[in-house]
């Protein structure tokens, strides 16, 4: 049986428990909880023992349960995740990564499927292509989240993980580095992602995600092969829809074939025909920013990018910048707008209302997902207004009255 000496565990507290109490409580977590979870892992007493008797926890880390700092905060609109900046610098980087490691990309892709700008454009949005420093101490995170946070048995799963890395020897514990939410390394792969989709990309026998650019390119390609990436699909294109086409008709489970939907009149913006293999396969509305931005008609390979990061945003970002880096495309015809500063706990009352109505918004969660989009569309439709499927402040006064 482990006992568990906590040596120096550091809880940073706001209003709660004594040190020593939570020591003690923590302690007791520790050990009848997350250690027989370790143990059935293949992690020594050794190993369980080394990570966790310095660990501090930190509960101001975003995604523990909301507190008052939290609930005030303003939830993103689309348009921030894409600076013209932003865009134009991890084009130009990536360009250059996309010369001088072409001939690892071309193997990539022969034994994914995987085109190499989408991977460098994945690879440019996780870590600036390596280049960004990375805040966290991946043990205290993973610990935080394990202990404190709504998501306990997911985190615990991951910081066991994390143990494996360094007991394996495929990382020294002080190369355990990780965002806010744990992610590792230039990819940015939660633990048991690196365990199970990491791969050896230069032939040196070593997975090494944190300082080997090759196995970081083979690994994103690994994993979005891995999660069904179809070769030789785009992943959507930016288009016109016209005004009988409702916002509401968006989302992966309202797909039709583009070629449907070029029967509707929806049209690319470039003026170009959509590419004849992708007409008689499935197309899907996505229209990020509601009726008021840009619209897209995705693909499946859509959906594989958000299995890399559940955002409309985040998919829609490596999607094009791996574009623009291909082929030089320029930046959305259509403006994202400005958009209200909106609180996240606003639009999460929003959500509960329109919930108790019976709409579907996914989850009422505080974040804009396409359900919550179309429900709003859909109320709008329902009380004779025109749907924009995107909230406004006084959008939301409306909901609530």
């Amino acid at each position: 049986m482990c006992v568990l000496r906590v040596l120096s565990i550091v809880v940073v507290l706001f209003g709660g428990p004594s040190l020593s109490q939570a020591n003690d409580e923590f302690s007791t977590w520790a050990e009848n909880t997350l250690w027989p979870m370790a143990r059935s892992q293949g992690v020594t007493e050794q190993t369980f023992q080394s990570i966790l008797e310095n660990i501090t926890l930190d509960p101001s880390l975003p995604g523990l349960s909301v507190s008052a700092g939290q609930s005030q905060a303003e939830f993103r609109h689309p348009r921030r995740y894409f600076s013209a900046g932003g865009l134009r610098d991890n084009t130009r980087i990536g360009q250059s990564h996309y010369r001088t490691h072409a001939g690892t990309l071309r193997e990539i892709e022969r034994a994914t499927g995987v085109p190499g700008h989408v991977i460098l454009a994945i690879w440019g949005r996780e870590s600036s292509f390596g280049r960004a420093s990375i805040p966290h101490d991946a043990f205290d995170v993973l610990a935080t989240h394990a202990y404190l946070g709504r998501r306990r048995d997911y985190f615990s799963n991951e910081l066991v993980a994390a143990m494996q890395i360094v007991q394996s020897g495929y990382a020294h514990r002080s190369q355990m580095r990780s965002s806010w939410a744990g992610a590792l390394g230039q990819p940015q792969f939660m633990p048991t992602n690196f365990l199970e989709y990491a791969v050896d990309g230069n032939g040196d026998g070593h997975r090494d995600i944190w300082s080997s650019e090759a196995d970081t390119l083979a690994s994103i390609g690994h994993y979005l092969k891995d999660h069904d990436w179809r070769a030789n699909r785009d992943w959507g294109f930016e288009v016109h829809v016209p005004s009988h086409v409702s916002c509401t008709e968006e989302g992966p489970d309202q797909g039709r074939s583009i070629a449907d939907w070029e029967r509707e009149g929806v049209t690319r913006v470039s003026g170009g025909p959509f590419p004849p293999a992708e007409r008689a396969e499935t197309g899907y509305l996505l229209m990020p920013a509601g009726q008021d931005g840009p619209a897209f008609l995705v693909t499946d390979n859509f959906y594989v990018l958000k299995q890399y990061n559940e955002s409309d945003a985040y998919a829609l970002y490596v999607g094009h910048v791996g574009d623009r880096i291909a082929f030089g495309s320029s930046d959305f015809e259509r403006s994202w707008g400005q958009g209200d500063t909106i609180r996240a706990a606003d639009v999460l009352s929003m959500q509960q209302i329109l919930v108790a109505s019976g709409f579907d918004v996914g989850g009422a969660d505080g974040l804009v997902g396409f359900k919550t989009r179309r429900s709003i569309g859909a109320w709008q439709e329902a009380n004779d207004r025109a749907a924009t499927c995107y909230p406004t402040n006084a959008l939301i006064r409306a909901i609530l009255r």
